[in-house]
């Protein structure tokens, strides 16, 4: 992949970053995640302006990452929900946790437990093989389709 001709090289993280690639929603996903789906939740435990994180659910939601869903008529409040494509991401905000606990803090603040009871660690295994993944054992070849 260096030796190609340089310039903008379209791919899925791009992407998936167009959507993703910002602190305030990956934290507003983290909290649905939690089961956390009214706005002032929402920004009380992220953290996040109000106006940023309104402007934040409206690109999830238009991506189809979250759905609004009305709880009140009068006046008209609505509660976030992660859509599968964002239960989908859960996966993915596990190893930012790891990887965070591992390389950024000191002291990690949470620990997460799977139901069978032990704490959970992500590992990134190939299916094919059940070999765990390293950066030397992977090409990036393109796709059939491209």
């Amino acid at each position: 992949m260096a030796n190609q001709p340089v310039g903008v090289r379209p791919c899925s993280l791009a992407a998936s970053l167009d959507v993703l690639g910002e602190r305030w929603s990956l934290l507003a996903i983290r909290e649905m995640g939690y089961g956390v789906h009214r706005f002032g939740q929402i920004a009380g435990f992220t953290g996040a302006s109000r106006d940023i994180l309104a402007d934040r659910l409206r690109k999830l939601e238009g991506s189809g990452v979250v759905e609004r869903r009305q709880y009140s008529e009068h006046p008209p409040r609505y509660e976030y929900h992660l859509t599968e494509a964002g239960r989908e991401l859960f996966p993915v905000l596990l190893s930012l946790f790891q990887w965070g606990d591992k390389w950024v803090v000191r002291e990690p603040a949470l620990m997460f437990r799977h139901d069978c009871g032990h704490r959970l660690d992500v590992d990134h295994v190939c299916h094919h093989c059940g070999r765990a993944l390293a950066r030397e054992d992977i090409e990036a070849v393109p796709s059939r389709r491209g």
